[in-house]
């Protein structure tokens, strides 16, 4: 599913709208011939979920190698969504819990519980009311954004031949690859992990979080005298998020961009092609662009600071 949307609320504003939504499932299963009756065996689903998404609650939080403001908030969403699980599979809240104060089957290092936690603490958003499910049905949708309407003042119209002012957003959440849990009994559905957790019937591997502002800002403009000059920001973040060992792999950048260039106009060329002597006239550009680039990758334990 892609959604696209153009909107220009004023004059030389332009808005780009765009949403997507990719779900891709596969079914296998093998069979068994016994007493010549095809037997069903390991029926297994796989597939690939990816959704635009909005980050932008957190992007500018503290985070850093020693402290992080959502990676705290994905550490306590824990026991809420956990408590939540519990209640909906109990059908009350006076069930036992264990050592760490978790509800029995819902620990924290529970898939269940772990993926509804860290989606909530990286959008900002609520635990409590945070989906708990794998996929999500509505796409958010991301922007870029453009404004020419500075060339309207007189101040800029007398100095510039054209200014520009940019910004753009994105962000994706994605399930690389989600599996039917082979060990998961359908007729036992109370049997625990070897962590004591309830098995799930899906089995994840990993999911990341993915945001962009490409670029943050974005000035661009063209003087009187052909001289052109580009100045860009951009910061991005990774994060995945491994269900074999609980670690949180976040992955920072940001980047600066400036730009110069320089127009000469009719430039004469003599060509002789075939014999014959053509003078061509074209505009001569010169470009040069130069950028600074500053990635961090920081490894976050869950229960070990």
């Amino acid at each position: 599913l892609d959604i696209l949307a153009n909107i220009e609320l004023l004059p030389d504003l332009k808005i780009d709208l765009n949403a997507s939504r990719i779900y891709s499932e596969n079914y296998s299963e093998n069979y068994i011939v016994e007493n010549d009756q095809y037997r069903s065996l390991t029926p297994r689903t796989f597939g690939n979920f990816n959704i635009t998404t909005i980050l932008i609650k957190t992007a500018f939080s503290s985070s850093n190698d020693i402290t992080s403001g959502p990676f705290e908030d994905f550490r306590s969403n824990r026991l809420v969504i956990a408590d939540r699980l519990a209640t909906d599979y109990y059908g009350t809240t006076g069930f036992a819990r264990d050592e760490d104060g978790y509800p029995v089957g819902f620990g924290k290092e529970s898939q269940d519980v772990l993926l509804p936690a860290f989606l909530a603490a990286y959008k900002g958003s609520d635990a409590s009311d945070e989906k708990t499910g794998i996929l999500r049905d509505v796409p958010l949708p991301n922007w870029d954004v453009k404004y020419t309407g500075l060339m309207r003042m007189k101040w800029f119209k007398k100095r510039f031949k054209r200014f520009s002012i940019q910004h753009g957003y994105r962000a994706g959440y994605t399930v690389n690859q989600f599996q039917t849990n082979l060990d998961y009994d359908i007729n036992n559905p109370e049997a625990i992990d070897q962590a004591g957790n309830f098995k799930s019937k899906i089995f994840l591997t990993n999911i990341n979080l993915t945001e962009q502002f490409s670029p943050l800002i974005r000035i661009d403009f063209e003087m009187k005298n052909s001289i052109k000059i580009l100045a860009e920001y951009r910061i991005d973040r990774a994060l995945s998020l491994s269900f074999a060992n609980n670690l949180l792999t976040e992955i920072k950048g940001n980047e600066i961009v400036l730009g110069l260039g320089y127009r000469i106009r009719d430039v004469k060329i003599g060509t002789n092609f075939g014999g014959k002597k053509t003078t061509l006239k074209s505009d001569l550009n010169f470009k040069l662009d130069m950028s600074r680039r500053d990635n961090k990758t920081i490894i976050r334990y869950l229960d070990i600071d």
